[in-house]
């Protein structure tokens, strides 16, 4: 009888299958994904308002077009806004900060986003604003709620001498973000609407910090500002990013806290540095 996986375990299992791009779970019979996309789409179109029919109009008018019964938005008092709202919101607010200084007040003032209220702080920047290369990884855990800054966990010991690897230190030449400023509950994967949100004020943050190199740090991160899915696929590869009208070159590699869970996997993070180092000249 085969044994059972403790939560640790299974956590860090399902991790790894996020990690390596798995969107889909499989089962012992075939899935028809072409037919379930085809019902999903049949769903859509039977849920959709229906429409009046076309008054008839006098002869010599021409008849009035159908009307589509379209649901009344309800406010209630208290109520966190809408997604579509809150993204709205969050661009204007990113746009309107004209440093790093501005920004993070902006960011401490901004409420559109429900993991503000849950997390102790504000999870903005750490290291060297002046420095040529930015790390952006996926969001605060326990350690960087409390401390205010990103990775300063056991994941962030070893980015630490990943970077002392190449020469760099966060103190010095290295500046690091994460893609959500804000510890989702009991570190939790951020949805996408939480992203969504938080996702104007990071690229913001790029555009002022505008560093030579963007290094985005995991899966999350790689897909949310380089657009590309499966982390075992896309790192190590320079790419363009856009950055407020200027084009800056970006790396993707693997997150730390994969790599401790996945030890073997260190060797091709350690070809990502090695990239890394030459592309800034180190």
């Amino acid at each position: 009888m085969t044994a059972l996986m403790d939560r640790d375990a299974l956590e860090a299992l399902l991790a790894f299958y996020r990690d390596a791009g798995v969107d889909a779970a499989i089962d012992e019979q075939a899935t028809d994904w072409l037919a379930k996309g085809e019902a999903e789409i049949e769903a859509r179109e039977e849920a959709r308002p229906a429409a009046r029919p076309a008054t008839r109009a006098p002869d010599g008018e021409r008849p009035s077009a159908p009307v589509v019964q379209r649901p009344q938005p309800v406010s209630a008092a208290g109520a966190p806004p809408a997604p579509e709202s809150a993204v709205v919101s969050a661009r204007e607010a990113a746009r309107s900060a004209g440093d790093l200084d501005q920004l993070r007040a902006v960011l401490e003032g901004f409420d559109g986003c429900a993991l503000k209220a849950t997390a102790s702080r504000t999870v903005f920047e750490d290291g060297a604003r002046d420095a040529r290369i930015m790390f952006v990884g996926e969001a605060p855990g326990r350690d960087e709620d409390v401390e205010g800054k990103p990775f300063v966990g056991r994941s962030g010991q070893l980015l630490d001498r990943m970077l002392a690897s190449i020469g760099l230190d966060r103190r010095a030449n290295a500046y690091i973000a994460n893609i959500i400023p804000w510890r989702p509950p009991g570190n939790r994967t951020p949805t996408p609407q939480e992203i969504a949100i938080c996702e104007p004020f990071i690229r913001r943050q790029i555009e002022l910090k505008a560093p030579e190199l963007l290094v985005c740090v995991g899966a999350p991160s790689t897909e949310t500002l380089l657009g590309l899915k499966g982390i075992m696929k896309s790192r190590g590869r320079l790419m363009p990013f856009q950055a407020g009208g200027r084009e800056i070159r970006a790396i993707a590699t693997l997150h730390p806290a994969y790599l401790l869970r996945s030890p073997i996997a260190k060797r091709l993070a350690w070809r990502d540095m090695l990239t890394i180092r030459q592309t800034l000249g180190l």
